[in-house]
């Protein structure tokens, strides 16, 4: 048996992840465990989970791999700063003590965190380290269903690389073509998410949804002057416009007065109409650039199988038009397309690309639903619980199953708490607050009311996977909720030209389908397919749930309000029902209602996090 240790860390989001004989057994995001958002520190919490998970230790894993390479990314880094010099000379300064004292010597940085977890661990040389974007790649490929497939890997940057094509078959993965820093497609919508007043590596997702609301007015403007789009969907990005080479902010004067105005500050100024515009514009031309490349791509290698990686494969609404386009055959997109799905790359990479390990392909994918992380004994739940104070029923499975149904049918908001949690930015029926898709008021009252957030945001549906085509332009599979397909015709209510002409806020309150609260302000929705296979406690509810009203599908959403990770443990998941308007919480077979809650146990949750 071959052991595999994966470690993302100190730039974007820590995790961890084991592979044993390349099947993948645990992974996690350090942030469940800290409570920190996209907590970048070395994964102590994730680290000691997948281990005790898999009752190894350190010094018994056979291999360590880190998702990147640091002297490349130094290289980029001092290479940029002299390009750019006397430029961004301050940021520089600041940058370069840490670097020399810690991140560039980071296989000694590594070695003493992990020999501090097991003083038995003693062998540097197991320490191994991967290319970023061949780790993105990776985590695309390999637990993909595919044995053979192009896979494009878009983000901000890793080491030079910003946008990358590799062709995988079988075990083998090579990168063939890469568009290098400052060009960087990911960056480019980063610094429009902060110029409308989002913040960066967070809010993109934010500026996506709020693209619906606008028209695309500017994008003439921005392929005009900020990004020069080629046929084959490779770019160039105009520095002239921007100053995140050298780290001091994302956008410019020259880019302020190319709009006439500002970037938003979110704590005093509203989002307004030119926002909405301009989120719908860099949609626009991110959907054209990364249409365009896949393409490409597919004309140039005839492959019809797409994998997608990076942190602009998480806009699902341009994933769901690359498949629309029927350019390719069939799209698989991996859980965590981010940083810290890169753990998980880092490993398989290893043990494919230098063990060469035989590849076994797994049906529907590798990932095992993403439901990779920790998990809770019955007892344990129990015993936390009476420990918190909490008043919980234990039912069996079938009654807790129709009772939270009904409850569902009845427009309660449920916290949902079952098996293991998902490895990934999306809650996927592990840790989900649930919903009555068919209410109009679902969406705004979750996103103010439990969430605490802004009144814009969609929410997601989970349909039973035999259903989808039934409700939504979708064949096929989406078992990640990374891909966006308009909701069938015969379910719409078209809107009135009154309707039409309201501001773009005020049309949260049309009906304008039979599952209003999953509908965005375009038709759409961000689409999970649930499968009694990878989640058979998910699927019967909502089985029940279509039993009772004749829809198979929930609301659902991640379980945490802004700015806080999802809930990782039942400590976790009561004190955030105590602190939202939650009606119902479901941990296990545990019920709770919370109108038999004590008051003593409420808590300030609006308070309690910082936002995103």
């Amino acid at each position: 048996m071959t052991s595999i240790l994966g470690i993302s860390a100190f730039y974007h989001d820590g995790a961890a992840a084991i592979i044993k004989d390349g099947e993948i057994i645990a992974a996690a995001q350090e942030e469940r465990f800290t409570r920190k958002k996209h907590d970048s520190s070395y994964p102590v919490n994730a680290i000691k989970f997948v281990l005790d998970y898999t009752e190894l230790k350190i010094s018994e894993i056979d291999h360590i791999v880190f998702y990147e390479k640091p002297f490349l990314k130094f290289e980029r880094l001092l290479e940029t700063y002299l390009a750019f010099a006397p430029k961004g000379f301050l940021q520089f300064s600041k940058a370069m003590p840490a670097w020399l004292k810690e991140k560039l010597f980071q296989k000694k940085l590594l070695f003493d965190h992990l020999k501090e977890q097991d003083p038995s661990f003693n062998n540097e040389n197991k320490i191994n380290f991967s290319e970023h974007h061949l780790s993105h790649a990776a985590s695309a490929f390999y637990p993909s269903p595919f044995e053979e497939a192009i896979i494009l890997t878009a983000d901000g940057v890793g080491e030079w690389a910003t946008t990358t094509f590799a062709i995988g078959k079988g075990n083998k993965l090579q990168i063939k073509k890469e568009i290098h820093f400052p060009h960087s497609l990911g960056l480019l919508y980063s610094a429009f998410t902060y110029y409308t007043g989002f913040k960066v590596n967070s809010g993109e997702y934010k500026l996506m949804g709020l693209a619906p609301y606008g028209e695309a007015r500017y994008t003439k403007e921005i392929k005009d002057n900020l990004i020069d789009i080629k046929a084959d969907g490779s770019f160039r990005i105009n520095q002239k416009f921007f100053d995140y080479a050298t780290g001091l902010r994302m956008t410019n004067e020259k880019f302020h007065k190319l709009f006439n105005q500002k970037p938003r500050d979110s704590k005093k100024d509203q989002i307004t109409q030119f926002h909405m515009d301009i989120a719908a514009s860099i949609q626009e031309v991110t959907e054209e650039v990364m249409i365009n490349l896949v393409s490409s791509l597919k004309k140039e290698f005839n492959i019809e199988n797409l994998c997608l990686a990076g942190g602009v494969a998480l806009n699902c609404v341009a994933n769901g038009k690359i498949l629309k386009n029927k350019i390719f055959g069939s799209i698989w997109i991996h859980s965590d397309t981010g940083d810290a799905g890169g753990s998980l790359g880092a490993a398989l990479a290893f043990n494919y690309l230098e063990l060469d390990k035989k590849r076994i392909i797994a049906k529907p994918d590798g990932m095992k639903g993403s439901y990779l992380g920790p998990t809770y004994a019955q007892k344990e739940i129990e015993k936390e619980l009476t420990e918190l104070g909490a008043k919980f029923e234990v039912m069996e499975k079938n009654e807790l199953i129709k009772k939270t149904a009904i409850d569902l049918s009845n427009e309660d908001a449920v916290g949902w708490f079952q098996g293991r949690m998902e490895f990934g930015p999306r809650a996927l029926g592990g840790r989900s607050i649930l919903g009555d898709p068919r209410s109009p008021s679902m969406q705004k009252n979750l996103n103010l009311k439990v969430k605490y957030r802004e009144s814009f945001r969609p929410f997601a549906p989970s349909i039973l996977s035999d259903d989808v085509s039934k409700w939504f332009e979708l064949k096929g599979e989406s078992p990640y909720m990374l891909l966006v397909a308009k909701v069938n015709s015969d379910k719409i209510f078209k809107m009135s030209e009154t309707e039409e002409k309201l501001f773009g806020i005020d049309k949260l309150n049309i009906k304008r389908s039979e599952i209003p609260s999953v509908t965005h302000v375009d038709y759409s929705a961000r689409i999970q397919t649930v499968s009694e296979e990878t989640n058979p406690d998910y699927f019967m509810l909502i089985n029940e749930f279509k039993k009772i009203t004749g829809c198979p599908i929930l609301v659902n959403t991640s379980f945490n309000v802004r700015g806080e990770p999802i809930v990782n443990t039942p400590k976790n998941a009561f004190d955030c029902f105590m602190g939202t308007e939650l009606d119902k919480l479901v941990i296990g077979n545990c019920y709770l209602d919370k109108k038999k809650q004590l008051p003593k146990n409420k808590k300030d949750y609006i308070h309690k996090f910082e936002l995103d």
